[in-house]
């Protein structure tokens, strides 16, 4: 099985891998990934965000440590080997406590970074891109660099084997979670920018005295022009040209990673893995085929049902906090209820582990299985290509609701990993 330098190495030589970066804790969309890695035989990567999981829990409550224990017993649960795993942490920085002072935030970003490479993840992304108290909304490529450079620093003393250690770089990082509005401009990024900023950031690490660890940064996070909305997804552009790739011409080691790759088209994956993209990042679209599949089960349990459908249950949970997406979605009282429940920034994924999000959909689940729904209902709601997805995975064992989320799942990530040929 490859790993992340293997990997980059087969990308920069013949253009023809790169890596599919599942960024999410939903159980279901963990499942149908590492099941779908394991069936055609390749590597998966797996990430958490330091927002999501950090050494006091993050909004999953879940440490580095919690969430590599998890990712594991799902994968042992499923039958997939652990090896093809590649545990990523996101956005490791001091974002997370950006409303403190400098320091404050440095200092507990230094420790979460132990706490990432201590538990076991090998691929960091060292992001210092936001301000904190008192500093603009981005600091300089200066500034970041240093950052990056003093917590590659803590890494390599927290690792028993930092060989076994990659690095991400880069201070173009697109927002977590989309644009916010769907008429913002995308530009990708500018080559020359591009070339400073590993510049630069080389120079930080030899000035930290980590000159010999600079061949273990593998990539460069930069905007290849795509992006998502709430309402909208800016599809890139297949006919522009590479201008990126003579940047790392010089840097053979080094690739690109591609953030917010969520709802492109097919043929986005494959051309931008000629690019040199080694790393291709995807969350909320996988958790949108999850909120699509059980959406639909909750329409057809509604035939026979006569309580409370799931969506009733997930708007009221979403009106009762409105923190996870009052920031995202904007407009009138019913475009933003649309997008509670169908934009592409998909902010009703901060809601399924609730507890009462929980039982809902496990009574809902219950109620599929125990009374399988006739097959022209099914085919009302799911692509008859979902629902021969889900005949095979009921032949392996899986209930009818679980596999037909899978499939649905699967039908989204399947395109990355098209990419390997």
């Amino acid at each position: 099985m490859l790993d992340f330098a293997q990997g980059v190495a087969r990308n920069r030589a013949q253009g023809d891998f790169a890596f599919t970066s599942v960024c999410t804790a939903h159980p279901d969309v963990l499942i149908a990934s590492l099941r779908l890695a394991q069936e055609r035989d390749i590597p998966m990567m797996i990430e958490a965000t330091s927002n999501q999981v950090n050494q006091f829990g993050g909004y999953t409550h879940m440490t580095p440590d919690d969430y590599i224990a998890f990712v594991l017993k799902l994968a042992k649960d499923g039958g997939v080997d652990p090896e093809r795993i590649i545990f990523g942490g996101d956005h490791l920085g001091p974002q997370a406590w950006k409303s403190e002072a400098p320091e404050a935030a440095m200092a507990k970003a230094r420790e979460m970074i132990a706490a990432y490479v201590k538990a076991g993840f090998t691929k960091i992304h060292l992001d210092c891109s936001e301000g904190c108290l008192g500093e603009g909304a981005t600091v300089g490529d200066d500034l970041c660099a240093a950052r990056a450079a003093d917590l590659a620093a803590v890494a390599e003393a927290a690792s028993s084997n930092p060989e076994t250690l990659s690095y991400i770089v880069g201070t173009e990082v697109p927002p977590p979670g989309g644009a916010r509005h769907d008429d913002e401009l995308v530009h990708p990024t500018d080559p020359q920018d591009a070339a400073r900023t590993i510049e630069i950031t080389h120079e930080a690490f030899k000035a930290a005295g980590l000159g010999h660890v600079w061949p273990r940064v593998r990539a460069l996070v930069v905007q290849p022009g795509l992006e998502f909305a709430p309402a909208h997804v800016h599809v890139f552009d297949l006919e522009q040209p590479d201008l990126l790739t003579p940047v790392i011409a010089d840097h053979p080691q080094m690739s690109f990673e591609a953030h917010s790759t969520d709802y492109q088209i097919p043929e986005v994956f494959i051309d931008l893995a000629r690019r040199h993209f080694s790393v291709m990042k995807v969350g909320p679209a996988l958790t949108f085929a999850y909120r699509e599949a059980i959406y639909a089960l909750s329409a057809i349990d509604q035939w026979s049902y006569e309580g409370q459908s799931l969506p009733q249950v997930m708007e009221r949970l979403m009106l009762a906090d409105t923190t996870p997406w009052e920031s995202h979605y904007h407009g009138d009282a019913a475009t933003q209820k649309l997008m509670r429940h169908f934009g592409y920034a998909d902010r009703i994924r901060y809601y399924w582990a609730t507890p009462e999000a929980v039982a809902a959909t496990t009574d809902l689940e219950k109620r599929i299985n125990m009374t399988p729904p006739a097959r022209p209902l099914l085919s009302q709601y799911f692509d008859s290509k979902v629902v021969e997805r889900a005949d095979v995975l009921v032949t392996q064992g899986q209930s009818l609701s679980k596999s037909l989320i899978h499939a649905q799942i699967e039908t989204a990530l399947s395109p990355y990993l098209d990419v390997i040929s």
